[in-house]
């Protein structure tokens, strides 16, 4: 008997988006039954038990301090020495010392000396735009506190480069010591710049010392990462040349993979002082000195006008040391190629000449006072600050209307609904949800993290204000997103739109994120709503940016195919260079989450709440310190979850 083949049914498997409905469906469905229950709510003054725990843990560490042997022969010693350093370089720059009334170095040595180093480590433009952006800040009233930020910024970049070039060129050398390190600066580079601050003052107290430490810590790992990508990408032929001809290990790092890692180095350089200066500032919470603490003291008083022009400071600031090593970096490439020997002639005549300027100078300011205090009848300060103050109260007053409308609307919309959905939902609920879309849009991996980190997040005591600042977090960037891949399509399909708001995109990634807050805050008030927007334009740029070279990258044949086959722009960027772009995408959502996140808990300082809150709450109010710090924590778990998912999210795109 003849058998009949059955044909054979295909069981098409759901896609990803699917599955994540379907979870979604299921998680609202019980939502609405289990509203309210298990929420983990906890008041603004209360503690859970971690909280006294750590609470009573810091009095203790205060009352042994002097007496605990690991105090007083290790954390001490290393405040004392950190400490001195930056009091001596404070001494040099910035503040009386030495038995004088002013610094050693007066505002005019110190203007020659900027523009001096600038242009022996740059070009003359650089030169230019250090002496007038120093020069301004003298104008501006400010110059002893911009002062005080640049010696704590350049303390902690000098520590930092000491440890952190040995430690990349180790990681360039040795692979394992590589794998070892990596984890770690991924770790130390996804945590908003808040959260060092808390643990460190357990250990060394506040003040210009622990300031400069938390932000040596937070500045080195670009130095390392970039010092060792440089030796690691130096060209294979030439190191195996340099081996075949005998070169010992030595000999070849020093005459071969360190000059040809110099640009990636300095670039390196660049983002490890970009990245101490944002600290220095923030650091102003736990008692640095200098423009960050101007900023910090306006802001709790809502004196935008103070606070606005600290802020340009910091931006001044922020743009002449960005354009000095960056420009050091694009030289250093060009320094393979030999200049003609008038050019070295006359570069070497210009050194010298300004050198001797510099000396000249640095003799006045010690000598005179007129060359060493800014000489204050020529502030134009006070006039940018009652001009912004007239400017806020004008808006606030006649614009009042349409800036607490499109606050109102926004709250009302986005900011509300989502916050509820998530604060009031029950604990394990939640968790369970983010652990299913962890799994099915990452990996088996991504979904144990997510669990690992919404665990600890349960003990922290803190679930409820960490999911407001989720809530936060995840309607600024679906913000960045919308920007990112508008913007970012329109610059990656037009190089004239491309040249012109590229370099607008670069000089909004120099600026701390401090100073984003102030205009905000004129407009806005002090609200969750300012500390989003705040957010989504401090992310916005690198989103952006992520995006376009994510576009610019697909294959010009496949466009030009599409194009051939009739499909009009709509059709060409939706169906061919947006999905073959999906990496991008991802990496852009990645990026902006994580700048999203630092920014949203800064926004703690305008009324954000929530995690942010609670950090700043623990600076200032020693019994909620411990609840600052459990905070710290939290900020630094939605980080690592959130950065994880995404990373394992773009893996699986590719």
């Amino acid at each position: 008997m003849a058998q009949v083949a059955l044909p054979r049914i295909a069981v098409q498997r759901p896609g990803r988006g699917v599955l994540v409905l379907a979870v979604l469906v299921v998680f609202m469905a019980l939502w609405t039954v289990l509203r309210g229950v298990h929420t983990l709510t906890l008041g603004a003054a209360q503690l859970t038990p971690l909280h006294h725990w750590i609470n009573d843990f810091n009095d203790s560490l205060g009352a042994s301090r002097d007496s605990n042997p690991i105090f007083l022969y290790f954390f001490n010693e290393i405040r004392l020495v950190v400490g001195e350093f930056t009091s001596f370089i404070q001494g040099v720059i910035a503040q009386p010392s030495f038995g004088r009334p002013v610094p050693l170095i007066g505002w005019l040595g110190v203007v020659a000396i900027v523009g001096w180093v600038s242009y022996a480590v740059a070009t003359w433009r650089a030169a230019l735009l250090a002496t007038a952006g120093f020069t301004f800040l003298g104008l501006q009233g400010l110059w002893q506190e911009s002062m005080d930020t640049l010696a704590l910024t350049l303390s902690a970049v000098i520590i930092a480069l000491l440890f952190g070039l040995p430690l990349g060129i180790w990681a360039g050398m040795s692979d394992r010591f590589y794998r070892l390190i990596t984890p770690l600066l991924d770790l130390m580079q996804i945590m908003p710049s808040f959260v060092y601050l808390a643990p460190l003052t357990l250990v060394f107290l506040i003040g210009p010392a622990s300031a400069t430490i938390a932000t040596l810590i937070y500045a080195a790992p670009p130095v390392i990462r970039f010092t060792a990508h440089g030796i690691r990408n130096a060209p294979q032929n030439t190191v195996e040349a340099s081996e075949s001809l005998g070169a010992t290990r030595g000999q070849t790092l020093f005459k071969v993979l360190l000059p040809a890692a110099k640009r990636t180095i300095v670039l390196g350089i660049n983002q490890t002082v970009m990245a101490a200066l944002a600290m220095v500032t923030i650091a102003a919470l736990i008692d640095a000195p200098g423009l960050g603490k101007t900023v910090v003291k306006a802001l709790q008083t809502l004196d935008v006008g103070t606070a606005f022009n600290a802020g340009l400071a910091i931006v001044v600031m922020a743009i002449v040391l960005d354009r000095v090593t960056t420009v050091a970096a694009a030289r250093a490439e060009r320094a393979r190629q030999e200049p003609s020997p008038a050019a070295k002639l006359a570069r070497r005549i210009v050194l010298i000449a300004g050198g001797v300027g510099a000396v000249v100078a640095v003799y006045l300011s010690f000598t005179y006072v007129w060359a060493a205090e800014f000489p204050p009848d020529v502030s134009v300060g006070p006039t940018i600050a009652q001009a912004t103050t007239t400017a806020t109260e004008w808006v606030q007053t006649n614009l009042s209307t349409l800036t607490n409308g499109v606050k109102d609307v926004a709250t009302l919309i986005l900011i509300d609904p989502l916050q509820t959905l998530l604060t009031e939902s029950p604990w394990w609920l939640l968790a369970a949800t983010i652990v299913a879309v962890s799994a099915i849009i990452g990996s088996t991996r991504a979904a144990v993290i997510s669990a690992v980190c919404l665990l600890l997040l349960w003990g922290t005591g803190l679930w409820a204000d960490a999911m407001a600042t989720l809530a936060s977090t995840l309607v600024a960037t679906a913000i960045v997103l919308a920007l990112g891949v508008v913007l970012g399509v329109w610059m990656g399909r037009n190089r004239l739109v491309d040249r012109i708001l590229r370099p607008v995109l670069d000089a909004g990634q120099t600026m701390p994120p401090f100073v984003y807050l102030v205009p905000f805050l004129a407009l806005f008030s002090a609200s969750r709503f300012t500390a989003i927007v705040a957010a989504v334009v401090y992310a916005a740029p690198v989103t952006i940016k992520v995006v376009a070279d994510g576009i610019r990258g697909v294959s010009a044949t496949t466009v030009e195919a599409a194009t051939a086959s009739g499909s009009n722009t709509w059709q060409l960027i939706t169906k061919v260079q947006l999905p073959m772009a999906r990496h991008a995408l991802t990496l852009a959502t990645n990026q902006g989450l994580i700048y999203v996140l630092c920014m949203v808990v800064v926004g703690g300082l305008v009324g954000a709440g929530a995690l942010g809150y609670d950090v700043v709450a623990g600076f200032s109010q020693a019994q909620l310190y411990g609840k600052g710090l459990a905070a710290g924590v939290a900020i630094v778990l939605l980080g690592v979850m959130l950065d994880r998912l995404t990373q394992a999210a773009a893996r699986r795109s590719q």
